[in-house]
């Protein structure tokens, strides 16, 4: 796997254990993007204003295969925060509906639900989902306890952003559609890192980053809707798409993907980035990144003494893992001393008290830079252990 790292355009001096945050894009791949943003400055009103329905066309098919779903099912936007901006603006909740989501959830998204509580009325739920994680079957009941009768919403992480965790989100998909409630999916750390069946899955919503484990160009995140769904959307950007006469014969992708003057060779990359993993045999590339993700979690546990955030490795994570540090860690301090006297990049996280370190491990990662960040922490760490 360390012939990999050729193909990254990562700085060599800087440990890169951060992938998870913002994703690497191959050389590859970064030459299609280039040679895309080239054709469309040598002739703008030519890539754009005659071929762009078509481009578009052509990658979100590719796409929707590698999701499995259908291409009128998919559009594109720059990233899941914009993409599930869409969907709970969209939502006509009123002053007696909840949603219902869990204390792991992305800081941007809290955000946004708070925001729109306050300006609605309704209110956004935190659901306490307590760790070690036991089972899924522990899970799916520690949820399901904050669901009444008046929850209209569930908006859940397919994997966590702080805790870096899987949940089980298939099983609660299920019990939401037979209660009659909308299901939200947060998928920016899944396509790439774990396979995913959307039509299958079932939610109403899924939005995923294709710039984080898929190599994408940054700028590249898709949004998707269950058919009997998308007519609930509502613009974000009321742009030329809507009220146009379908000229995709969607209008779920006219209304959401037609922004007007943008770059979208992110989005034409999507396929090049599929490909480079499919050519090097990427589900054996997960693996090994796993295998090593679990080394880095037994580590740095066996330095601190503290014990991991599931019971049992099995299922929990794939390339990412959030592991405990000393509750009186100076994540400000640690952080810094890890990036300027190591250069090791990897981010520690304050989450509702607990102190974490979030190892990302991407296929240009080795046992090498494993050991580099154990023997930071042994140095930085030992006041704490």
């Amino acid at each position: 796997m360390s012939s990999l790292k050729e193909h990254f355009l990562l700085d060599p001096d800087v440990i890169f254990l951060n992938h998870g945050s913002f994703g690497a894009t191959p050389k590859p791949v970064f030459d299609v993007y280039q040679r895309w943003q080239r054709e469309l400055e040598n002739q703008p009103v030519e890539f754009l204003g005659r071929r762009h329905n078509a481009l578009m066309a052509e990658s979100r098919t590719e796409l929707a295969n590698y999701l499995g779903t259908s291409a009128n099912n998919v559009i594109y936007s720059q990233n899941v925060t914009i993409a599930l901006n869409i969907v709970a603006h969209s939502l006509e909740l009123d002053a007696g509906a909840e949603v219902l989501s869990t204390n792991h959830e992305y800081g941007a998204l809290d955000r946004t639900w708070r925001f729109l509580s306050k300006e609605h009325g309704f209110t956004y739920i935190n659901q306490a989902i307590p760790t070690p994680m036991v089972s899924k079957e522990k899970f799916v009941e520690d949820f399901w306890r904050g669901v009444t009768s008046r929850t209209r919403v569930i908006f859940l992480s397919h994997i966590t952003s702080p805790t870096a965790i899987i949940f089980p989100v298939e099983e609660i998909v299920h019990r939401a559609r037979e209660a009659g409630i909308i299901t939200i999916i947060d998928g920016a750390h899944a396509p790439g890192q774990i396979p995913l069946q959307l039509d299958s899955l079932g939610a109403d919503f899924y939005a995923g980053n294709l710039h984080k484990w898929l190599c994408a160009p940054k700028g590249a995140g898709f949004l998707y809707a269950r058919p009997q769904m998308q007519s609930l959307l509502k613009p974000l950007v009321v742009s030329w798409g809507y009220e146009s006469e379908m000229p995709s014969g969607s209008t779920f992708v006219d209304y959401f993907e037609w922004w007007g003057t943008r770059d979208i060779a992110a989005f034409l990359s999507v396929p090049a980035a599929i490909r480079f993993q499919e050519g090097h045999d990427w589900e054996s590339v997960r693996v090994v990144c796993h295998e090593l993700a679990v080394e880095a979690q037994n580590r740095i546990c066996t330095l601190t003494g503290l014990s991991p955030l599931h019971a049992s490795r099995k299922g929990w994570f794939r390339q990412m893992v959030s592991v405990p540090l000393p509750a009186n860690t100076d994540l400000v301090l640690l952080k810094e001393r890890l990036y300027k006297e190591y250069r090791i990049e990897v981010p520690l996280i304050d989450w509702n008290g607990n102190k974490l370190i979030r190892v990302s491990i991407q296929g240009y990662n080795t046992e090498q830079d494993i050991d580099a960040l154990l023997r930071a922490l042994k140095n930085e760490l030992p006041a704490h252990i």
